[in-house]
């Protein structure tokens, strides 16, 4: 996972982050009128989502997606 969470407390539900996101990873949810994580998997750690958002700090984005690679011998 790339996107790791969205802090609903200081989330101001602008639709920023939803709206930049390339790969439609984040969505606004209906009930609360906040943005919600989805598609996590889909996640490329563009940081587009955390760098347009208009409230600092709100969206964590974490490194740990990258899988160890497998390295064929021979």
């Amino acid at each position: 996972m790339a996107i790791e969470s969205i802090n609903t407390e200081t989330c101001i539900g602008c639709g920023t982050c939803v709206n930049t996101c390339p790969m439609d990873v984040l969505r606004m949810d209906l009930e609360t009128g906040k943005a919600k994580i989805v598609y996590p998997d889909e996640c490329q750690i563009c940081r587009m989502c955390a760098s347009y958002c208009p409230v600092e700090g709100t969206i964590t984005i974490t490194y740990d997606k990258c899988e160890r690679p497998m390295v064929g011998w021979g």
